[in-house]
């Protein structure tokens, strides 16, 4: 017979195995600090940078222990995953010594069904957790009776800077309860206001990498040849393909826009590889399918025209599958793209409403001289509000100064989380 005991040690805990003929064999857990939140619509950990190693070469193992990636299992077991994207995130927070910066944040996307992490992206939604985790740490403090407090990110993925406002209570804590609620999420709390400043380029440098804000893609695929496809490629927040659902077609196939269709997530992967290339991203398709955070895709299509909560809708695809609801950097791209003309995202817009007055803000030279306007986002789940401020320059060139948008955000638990590396 065995009896076990244990013994708490900084970062791990040592298991007695007595056996019955005396003998101690010693077994030590390893564990690190962390919280589990559900930011925006997805849930994921939130780390403090000092409880990693040094390295982030040696993140990796440690994290698909912790998420129960280690194996081909996608149901991820033996680790606190939930078995999807949106449920395997892991945010990295320190307090940053960058001028002007509150917090430093390093999003990693752990995939459910294999054993790989992607630092490639930023994801818009755990960003929306990273203000209210550095308050309720203690990296941003609140002045005594302040209700509301900026909260400014630097993204270590994409070196973007994101500026959150999010609400404070009477005790200096992030104040979630609120009457806010987003389509995803049962119930309602405080909102969590994220803008994404000079989201353009966060990858390649530029808003349009390939030079024009639409072109059609000339596309292989092995399962239905070659077709073309009217695409903006955009690099807002993320770099998203963005394709005009309507212009897909190819002979002999009709059900392109069932998501439960295995041919067609095939040939939407197939577009999302061609797009990579012609993005600059990866070298060639075989390159391209390494990756399967970056570049990201999504279908536009024009709403309804008795649809009026929404301008555009979206089906948005994850690791190879449809997006329950759309990412947060999602709305942010379709934001900015919906307020450039000639983009997918723009013709489509302007369909349901030919003569619309134009709802992005502007500033010149950094001084607001109209403020935005919300425009709406229909996915699966609901309809997302996006805000997108353009700004105009001594050159009288046009760029997108900001994009915000609306999340909320909850602490589920906290304490110390065990690996195996």
């Amino acid at each position: 017979m065995t009896s076990t005991t244990s013994v708490s040690t900084t970062g791990s805990s040592v298991i007695h195995h007595i056996h019955h003929n005396g003998y101690i064999s010693l077994t030590t857990r390893k564990s690190f600090p962390a919280v589990w939140m559900r930011s925006g619509t997805s849930k994921g950990l939130f780390i403090h940078q000092k409880d990693l190693p040094a390295s982030t070469e040696l993140w990796e193992p440690i994290l698909l222990s912790a998420m129960g990636s280690v194996g081909a299992n996608a149901r991820q077991i033996d680790g606190l995953g939930g078995s999807t994207s949106t449920t395997s995130k892991v945010a990295v927070i320190a307090k940053s010594q960058r001028p002007g910066i509150d917090v430093d944040y390093t999003f990693i996307q752990v995939a459910p069904d294999q054993a790989k992490v992607d630092m490639t992206g930023n994801c818009g939604n755990i960003a929306s957790g990273v203000g209210p985790f550095a308050l309720d740490e203690g990296i941003v403090r609140a002045k005594p009776g302040q209700s509301e407090i900026d909260v400014r990110i630097f993204n270590t993925n994409t070196g973007q800077t994101i500026v959150e406002t999010i609400q404070v209570s009477p005790d200096g804590r992030f104040l979630e309860d609120g009457k806010y609620s987003i389509p995803g999420v049962q119930g309602s709390s405080s909102p969590i206001k994220v803008a994404f400043l000079n989201p353009g380029g966060s990858m390649t440098g530029r808003m349009f990498p390939s030079g024009a804000p639409q072109e059609n893609l000339t596309v292989y695929s092995p399962s239905v040849g070659t077709f073309s496809v009217r695409v903006s490629l955009v690099d807002a927040a993320n770099p998203f393909v963005l394709v005009d659902a309507s212009s897909v077609s190819a002979k002999d196939y009709l059900s392109w826009m069932d998501p439960n269709d295995t041919g067609f997530l095939s040939v939407v992967e197939d577009i999302r590889r061609t797009g990579a290339v012609r993005f600059g991203l990866a070298a060639d398709l075989k390159t391209a399918g390494l990756v399967r955070g970056t570049p990201k895709i999504a279908f536009l299509s024009p709403v309804e025209q008795e649809d009026v909560d929404a301008d555009i809708q979206v089906l948005a695809f994850t690791m190879g599958k449809p997006h329950a609801s759309l990412q947060l950097t999602g709305a942010v791209c379709i934001g900015a793209a919906m307020s450039i003309h000639g983009t997918v995202a723009w013709n489509l817009a302007v369909k349901k409403k030919l003569n619309r007055w134009p709802r992005h803000g502007m500033s010149v030279e950094g001084q607001e001289i109209s403020s935005p306007l919300p425009m709406s986002i229909r996915h699966p789940a609901g309809v997302i509000n996006t805000e997108t401020g353009l700004g105009l320059d001594l050159d009288c060139q046009i760029h997108v100064d900001n994009v915000a948008v609306f999340r909320t955000a909850r602490r589920l638990f906290e304490g110390n989380v065990f690996y195996r590396a």
